[in-house]
């Protein structure tokens, strides 16, 4: 299926060696239904998303030209125009949030791909500038993401919490839901050193990359881990990464959810 526009722009647009920044949006979500439409705060969760990409836009300088959103139905294209995104229709059954952003980044011109998830409505925008200044400066990565320091024993040795180990350039050596690095002799406690990173999952993309990445097949390691950026690795891609401090989760139960509307809430926005 062709991405569908739905608002905005004709592709193009003067906008090459700039980036864009596209939410994938899908209706369904297995532990909490049809989360991107929740509106406790008055508005759709999509809809402050939109708002943090918007505000990261404004922020870059002119680096990033728009925001767009990849939908997987009309219901979500429209609260991205109503919150003042761009919108595009694409295939609902893409496997993932990769697949859907490529489908939406082939009609378009900028050089640059970030991916902003579209249940992460608090992510701070010096994170978003700083991954798209970290690809910039990677002329020989495919790809860009952030890690912050894992204190936590608990999260090393939690399945959940993705790990990510860097070379000395700053370039991902492997992410894993294994407690990597093992520390052979324990680690000491009370250590000032982190015992490790945690990968979060916000990418910057090389579009010509990106636009090949679904004929890529799914690699051994990506499906042992389930994880889909060891795709990128196993095919001898490099992905660059900075460390940054820790970025509030995304939101995908209805604890994290309420957990937001509260925080929204005793902002008084």
């Amino acid at each position: 299926m062709t991405a569908r526009r739905s608002q905005g722009r004709a592709p193009g647009g003067g906008a090459a060696g700039r980036a864009v920044l596209i939410l994938p949006a899908r209706l369904a979500s297995t532990r909490l239904p049809r989360k991107l439409l929740l509106a406790e705060t008055g508005r759709p969760l999509l809809a402050h998303t939109v708002e943090r990409a918007r505000e990261a836009m404004a922020a870059s300088g002119g680096a990033i030209s728009r925001v767009l959103v990849a939908a997987d139905c009309p219901e979500l294209a429209a609260v991205a125009r109503e919150a003042g995104a761009e919108a595009v229709l694409t295939d609902p059954n893409h496997r993932s949030g990769t697949d859907r952003i490529a489908e939406a980044a082939a009609a378009l011109a900028e050089e640059t791909v970030i991916n902003l998830q579209a249940d992460e409505p608090e992510v701070p925008v010096a994170a978003v500038l700083k991954l798209a200044g970290l690809l910039a400066a990677s002329p020989e990565s495919a790809m860009a993401t952030l890690a912050t320091p894992l204190f936590s024993e608990r999260d090393l040795v939690n399945p959940n919490v993705v790990k990510v180990v860097l070379d000395s350039a700053g370039r991902a050596l492997y992410f894993s839901r294994a407690p990597i690095p093992f520390a052979r002799d324990g680690w000491k406690p009370g250590a000032v050193a982190p015992l490790g990173l945690r990968h979060i999952g916000l990418y910057a993309y090389r579009r010509e990359f990106l636009l090949g990445y679904p004929q890529l097949p799914p690699s051994r390691l990506e499906e042992t881990e389930r994880l889909e950026q060891l795709r990128a690795l196993e095919a001898g891609q490099r992905i660059a990464c900075a460390v940054v401090e820790p970025l509030p989760d995304g939101i995908d139960t209805a604890e994290s959810y309420a957990a937001f509307v509260a925080r929204f809430r005793a902002a008084g926005r």
